[in-house]
């Protein structure tokens, strides 16, 4: 069994400028991501730069995201295959990103597009020995009117890997998406678990009293992006759970969602949430004094 590492997320423009600072941290892995476009960033030179700054520290990028709607726009599926083909640079073993959309329809209305582009995009991640993580956002969607991705629900999961069953097409998966939803995401994670090759540290915190007050149709917020260490997830259970299925893989916090600890208290929040994550998967690995037989 090999430790779970604790990384993070940085935006793919901020790289050079941040990454110091998170090394010196204690981070202990790194995701670049980018938002619907690269923003025109080479992803050959933005290679180069990151492995020069993490040098010999042991630190590896683990993650190259582009979240963004390649059912939609040639252009988005374009970007995705580009980040596929240098992820290997950064040393990354996973892309992730979104399934992608026909906006504003539901999701069932997608399925034969998400499977005729997904196919081609899992056969490049197999060719390039990348894993593609689904991350599991609504976006701002939902069921009958999906925004820029459908693979935020487990039900939409099924007809995704049966429309592409690749062992390459997998899940970035957290709580916090689920709960917002009012799934539970332990149970979830149990089942699932074969399909995830990603995990974002983010959590929620739901406020059952507003659900019961003012329902879930959008009169008043009931469910808060958190921290882990802030939020309502046992993440000890996730670790857990994690290490039965067999993932090997490392826990980036997505910050910068926080209600309380953001803005000046980000690095704070994160830095609570890097301890809180290694405390829950038992803190360093510690040689037993004895020999196993």
């Amino acid at each position: 069994m090999n430790q779970i590492k604790i990384g993070t997320c940085i935006p793919g423009t901020k790289a050079v400028e941040w990454l110091p600072m998170f090394l010196k941290a204690g981070f202990e892995t790194i995701s670049l991501n980018f938002h619907m476009s690269l923003e025109g960033t080479d992803l050959v030179e933005l290679s180069k730069k990151v492995n020069d700054i993490l040098g010999d520290s042991g630190i590896k990028v683990s993650c190259i995201g582009l979240y963004c709607n390649p059912l939609q726009y040639e252009e988005h599926k374009k970007n995705l295959e580009y980040c596929i083909d240098s992820a290997s640079l950064f040393g990354a073993s996973v892309v992730s990103t979104f399934a992608g959309a026909l906006e504003g329809k539901p999701v069932e209305e997608s399925i034969p597009v998400f499977g005729s582009v997904f196919k081609d995009l899992a056969k490049r991640a197999s060719y390039n020995n990348i894993k593609i993580g689904i991350e599991n956002c609504p976006m701002g969607g939902n069921w009958n009117h999906a925004t820029c991705n459908i693979g935020f629900n487990p039900k939409a999961w099924e007809m995704m890997f049966h429309e592409v069953p690749d062992d390459s097409l997998g899940l970035e998966w957290e709580p916090a998406h689920q709960m917002a939803q009012l799934i539970d995401p332990i149970p979830q994670l149990k089942q699932w678990i074969k399909k995830v090759v990603h995990l974002h540290g983010k959590d929620a915190t739901i406020d059952l009293d507003a659900v019961k007050q003012f329902g879930v149709f959008g009169a008043s917020r009931f469910a808060y992006d958190r921290t882990p260490g802030f939020g309502d997830t046992n993440w000890r259970d996730i670790i857990s759970i994690l290490h039965m299925g067999g993932y090997e893989g490392d826990i980036c916090i997505e910050g910068y969602h926080d209600p309380i600890y953001n803005g000046e208290w980000e690095m704070t929040s994160q830095l609570h949430a890097l301890n809180y994550l290694k405390w829950c998967r038992g803190g360093e690995f510690v040689p037993n004094p004895w020999d196993v037989k």
